[in-house]
């Protein structure tokens, strides 16, 4: 995207009442951002907005400068990137409710394409966490980035033994990617940004509110192949990833556990409802077709790939019109896992390229 647009991103991502539906429809409306900022009030009211949401932007236009925001972020050693950038993550701008604006501290790569997110309560048990450890490890070990939410609990293991194995993970934050919660969590939150990425959808400074994690739980399904939930009650918060997982269509897992244990009790029930039950980290590389991760990584640039008999079958459904993953999945009659997995390592071929909506077309490449 233009250099230009960027600071109007993030003035219109600190007013309150413009999220991901009403940025989209200001965008389309006024061609750019930086129109819609300039805009009167009758033009908004004629967008669609509600007296309080154009109350809220006339206020802010007021108070907030775009190029003050822009430099702020500098300043701060913090990214922003915009669902236009083309370093925005694919697997999450084909996102209904894509966050406008990510704001990350440390590096999103190409690799962090394929992750798989971690997630449980924060009371975890020592089996819990000796769970958590294992998976995330192992992921690590064949090149899998590790998504969680850094809280206390599984979130905080799985992060740490990332990073022990010489992994990437990547933190989807409740607050601005400058305001670190739990507080114990800085240290471990320094070496994330060394070995992967703090990211948020809310602006620095943003304090961690207890309204703010639920929404951030469709950032950790988006960016992720599939959640797996290590410990969880019935009501416990890592379950509303889960229904974003299933809404995004992500292969949802779930770690087994004692039945007279309180945190088994959301993932024994995920696994009656359907989910698939883990017991060793080639359940999710099997499910997900994740085996060969490492050594496609490091061929994809420097030399070409043979299709899969799944890519090729893609290809042959695949043109320079857009279709859509459902539609993909529906014709090749393949476990929405099996498809994302082939469509991603097409993508990251450069043989296909997402066009919006979780529509995908051959890329102009070839």
């Amino acid at each position: 995207m233009s250099h230009a647009d960027l600071p109007y991103f993030l003035v219109f991502a600190r007013v309150k009442g413009i999220g991901s539906a009403r940025t989209r429809l200001l965008q389309q409306r006024f061609g750019s951002l930086a129109h819609a900022w300039q805009a009167k009030p009758s033009e908004f009211q004629q967008a669609g907005l509600d007296a309080k949401s154009i109350a809220s932007l006339l206020s802010a236009r007021t108070n907030l400068s775009p190029l003050a925001e822009l430099d702020g972020l500098h300043k701060a050693g913090i990214q922003a990137i915009c669902w236009d950038d083309e370093q925005y993550p694919p697997s999450l701008r084909n996102l209904s409710d894509a966050p406008p604006v990510l704001y990350v501290k440390g590096q999103i790569t190409q690799s962090d394409m394929v992750a798989i997110g971690i997630v449980g309560t924060r009371n975890a048990t020592v089996y819990g966490r000796e769970v958590a450890e294992m998976l995330a490890t192992e992921l690590a070990r064949n090149g899998v980035t590790v998504v969680s939410g850094l809280a206390r609990g599984i979130d905080g293991v799985a992060h740490n033994a990332a990073i022990d194995a010489g992994g990437r993970t990547l933190a989807v934050m409740g607050s601005g990617v400058d305001v670190i919660y739990p507080p114990e969590h800085r240290k471990l939150a320094q070496q994330i940004s060394e070995h992967g990425a703090l990211i948020s959808d809310y602006p620095p400074g943003t304090q961690p509110e207890a309204t703010n994690f639920p929404p951030r739980n469709r950032i950790i399904s988006g960016l992720s192949l599939g959640v797996v939930v290590v410990e969880a009650d019935e009501k416990s918060g890592a379950l509303i990833t889960t229904q974003f997982a299933a809404d995004h269509g992500r292969e949802v897992f779930a770690v087994p556990g004692n039945i007279f244990s309180k945190t088994s009790r959301g993932t024994n029930k995920l696994i009656q409802n359907g989910a698939k039950a883990v017991t060793s980290v080639n359940d999710i590389l099997e499910e997900l077709n994740l085996g060969m991760v490492t050594s496609q990584l490091a061929l994809q640039m420097s030399m070409p790939i043979d299709a899969t008999d799944l890519e090729a079958a893609l290809l042959a459904k695949l043109s320079h019109e857009p279709i859509s993953a459902d539609e993909l999945i529906r014709q090749l009659d393949h476990a929405t896992g099996e498809v994302t997995t082939a469509l991603m390592m097409l993508e990251l071929k450069g043989i296909i390229r997402g066009a919006g909506n979780n529509q995908y077309v051959l890329s102009r490449k070839k």
